[in-house]
Parts: structure tokens; C-alpha cells; sequence
């Protein structure tokens, strides 16, 4: 199927802004232009592509075409780059799944490093990140699932370690006894949302059972760790940003130095592998300074 990649860029512009009318001051047309390019593509294909709404999001056919787009931008990028500039950079930006702690603690330095890309990125819980890549919404993603993704290559990265922790008057207070099942189950923890399992996790590692805990829902993650020194509940701070309030006695470990850690992978699509090449170095780099090697604690 020959695709118009003007309808394609109206397609991924729409999705960057949310709106039509985004879409069109973007890219100096008018919206019933931008509304023509859809309507064509979408017959091209056979499918709904847009789901109307503020934002607009798109369908899963769309999604894919969204990220087809994409990869031949990067695609041009190498080109480009390998044809001594002759050719022009469609410069889209390049959308990625990363979990919030990663963003927090190690992935900026790399972004920032690495020249020649505009960055899209969600985030989403490490467990789940990798989906974004299965759905064909993102070209790559930071995730914990080390089998390579259909169609992916997987390089690890490290692993993320994690303290439970909290204020000391709150450790005081809910765990004065020891960190039992009874005081967990009483004692608010902070998650990052719903689909946050390390507070969980921890729990049955350090009690070698599975225990119901009561939770306040944080998407933020320095706003986690302010909120766990206002003793506000206890949680999983990263050790990379935790040890300063560790070592200063602003926040306590429930059990010293009993830690988890998540391990990391990136997945990036094989057929743009080549392009995001220098990214791929560069995130090495950075989790080299801050990741602990697979299988510590």
C-alpha cells in the first residue's frame, strides 16, 4: 500500500496537539486541510484512524500508522546522516515509554546528551512500559521485561534499587513493634498509581507473604519522597535519590538495608535500531553511573 506521507505527518501532528486546529497552525494549513488529509488516508486504509474528542487520541489502526511515520523519519535521519546531508531531516519527534523513577534518577543526563532528536515520551510503570511498544504507540521503551518484544532488540541496562522508607516519627508511630503483618496492613504506604507493585513486592520479601496494604496513590516521584519525610505514609524511594535523607536522618529504612531493585532493559525497535543508535549509547552510559548491577540489593 503506497501511503501519502503529507496525510501521515496531518496524522502525527493531530496526535502531538490534540486538536485539528493544532494540528493545521503547525503545520501553516488550514483545518478543513488537515480535516482533507484524514478523511483521504482514512479511506486509503479502510479505517478510522482518529478518535474525535479533547484531545483526539488515536485508534490502534492509527497508532500503528502514527508510529510507521515515525520510523521512516528516523529511517530518513540515517540517511541523511550516511549521504553527507543531502537529504532533508523531517525532525518528528521521537516517542518513548520511560517509568517515572528512571526519569527522575538517570535518563535526562542521556536525553540531553544526544543530539539531533525531539523527544515524545509517556510514562508509565516499568511493568507496563513495554506495551506501548507491542500496541505500536512508541519506538522504544525503558522497561523490566528483558525478552525482546517482537520486532524489538533488548539491551540491559542495570537495575533500579529501592528503599522502603519513611519518616522517622512515622516508623515511630506504626512500626514500633517491627515491620509485622499487623503493622503493615494498618500503616499507609504511597504508591504511584494503581499499577505500582514494589511497595507489594518489598512486603512479600521482607515477610515472605502476601499482605494488604492500605495506600495513598502519588504519581510523582519527587513528591514521593516529600511526601514519606512528611510521614504522609512509607514507600519505595529509589536509593539514588533517598540517600541523602537517609544519611541525614530525614527519612529511616523500615528493615536497614532489606532492598529490592527492578531491573531494566531497553527495547527498541529493530527497524529504527540503527538510527537511535547514539541514544542507545548514551542511556548505557548514564546507567552506568547510577544502576546497580542485575541481582544486587
Amino acid at each position: 500500500m503506497q501511503l501519502d506521507y503529507d496525510a501521515l505527518a496531518a496524522l502525527a501532528a493531530i496526535l502531538r496537539t490534540g486538536s485539528f486546529d493544532g494540528a493545521a497552525a503547525e503545520l501553516g494549513l488550514t483545518q478543513p486541510a488537515i480535516s482533507l488529509r484524514i478523511k483521504t488516508l482514512e479511506d486509503r486504509v479502510g479505517a478510522i484512524l482518529i478518535r474525535r474528542g479533547r484531545p483526539c487520541t488515536a485508534t490502534p489502526t492509527g497508532a500503528r500508522l502514527n508510529r510507521h511515520a515515525e520510523e521512516v523519519g528516523l529511517l530518513e535521519k540515517t540517511l541523511t546522516a550516511d549521504l553527507g546531508g543531502l537529504l532533508p531531516d523531517r525532525d518528528r519527534p521521537l516517542r518513548l515509554a520511560i517509568n517515572a523513577d528512571s526519569l527522575a534518577t538517570w535518563v535526562l543526563p542521556a536525553l540531553a546528551e544526544v543530539e539531533g532528536f525531539r523527544y515524545d515520551i509517556t510514562v508509565d510503570d516499568q511493568d507496563h512500559s513495554a506495551d506501548w511498544l507491542r500496541r505500536g504507540e512508541v519506538s522504544a521503551a525503558i522497561t523490566a521485561h528483558g525478552a525482546p518484544i517482537p520486532g524489538c532488540d533488548a539491551t540491559p541496562l542495570g537495575a533500579l534499587g529501592y528503599a522502603a522508607t519513611c519518616a522517622p516519627g512515622f516508623a515511630a508511630r506504626w512500626f514500633a513493634q517491627g515491620v509485622t503483618p499487623e503493622a503493615l496492613h494498618r500503616a499507609p504506604c504511597l504508591a504511584f498509581d494503581r499499577k505500582d507493585r514494589l511497595q507489594h513486592a518489598w512486603a512479600a520479601s521482607a515477610l515472605g507473604l502476601r499482605v494488604a496494604l492500605p495506600q495513598h496513590y502519588l504519581p510523582t516521584a519527587q513528591g514521593f519522597v516529600e511526601a514519606a519525610m512528611m510521614g504522609l505514609g512509607w514507600g519505595m524511594n529509589p536509593v539514588a535519590i533517598a540517600a541523602p535523607m537517609l544519611a541525614d536522618g530525614r527519612l529511616v529504612e523500615l528493615i536497614p538495608d532489606h532492598r529490592i531493585s527492578t531491573p531494566l532493559y531497553w527495547q527498541v525497535s529493530r527497524q529504527t535500531a540503527a538510527a537511535l543508535d547514539p541514544l542507545t549509547k548514551g542511556l548505557r552510559r548514564a546507567a552506568r553511573k547510577i544502576l546497580e548491577e542485575p541481582g544486587m540489593t
